[in-house]
């Protein structure tokens, strides 16, 4: 379990055996965990497998592959990595699980002071999960629903977080994981259900 609020960021130093497996360099992170650990990276929850001096390694699966972005990576891609909650650290962010529901599109970056205005595209299948002033987690960073359209939401990035992550590099036509805000997921999910019981 995660928070969404960003600690540290890696850059990508290439796949191994196809992308079974992916490297990244991470100075500040690569002494502080073990084989087995979970952090996230780019909001994906994964395992490290084997760690060096200089660079953390994690396997791939084929669903990771098909619903994020880390199997289209270029070398020297920047990627926000968390580790995950403990019951002593503060909830700053929301609880991200590290599922990434899908991959989404910026379509417009626009400054706002201070900070930017990012809208990404949004499936109908996923619209049920977001509302105005909720959560969800975009590259692992926790963000604000700051306004929901049929087919699209937009979020208010701040200075610190464009600086602390990779949404400041994010340009439109580029991709970033999503992951729904998982009470708003749990609580549809029991609602629909209820409903198709009567």
């Amino acid at each position: 379990m995660f928070t969404g609020i960003i600690t540290h960021k890696g850059l990508f130093r290439g796949y191994r055996k196809g992308r079974a497996e992916l490297a990244l360099e991470a100075p500040g992170l690569v002494g502080r965990v073990a084989i087995g650990d979970s952090v996230a990276v780019d909001g994906v929850c994964l395992t490290v497998i084997r760690r060096d001096a200089r660079l953390v390694f994690f396997n791939l699966s084929r669903e990771t592959l098909d619903c994020s972005t880390l199997g289209t990576l270029r070398a020297g891609s920047a990627v926000n990595l968390e580790l995950p909650l403990t019951l002593a650290a503060p909830l700053g962010g929301h609880l991200v699980s590290g599922h990434v529901d899908f991959r989404a599109k910026l379509l417009k970056s626009t400054p706002r002071k201070p900070g930017r205005r990012l809208e990404f595209s949004l499936a109908r299948e996923f619209r049920p999960y977001f509302i105005s002033k909720g959560s969800a987690a975009v590259n692992g960073v926790s963000l604000t629903v700051a306004a929901l359209g049929p087919s699209s939401f937009e979020v208010e990035v701040i200075p610190v977080t464009l600086e602390k992550t990779n949404l400041g590099r994010l340009k439109p036509g580029g991709a970033a994981n999503v992951e729904c805000d998982m009470v708003g997921k749990y609580v549809y999910n029991w609602i629909t259900s209820r409903n198709n019981e009567d």
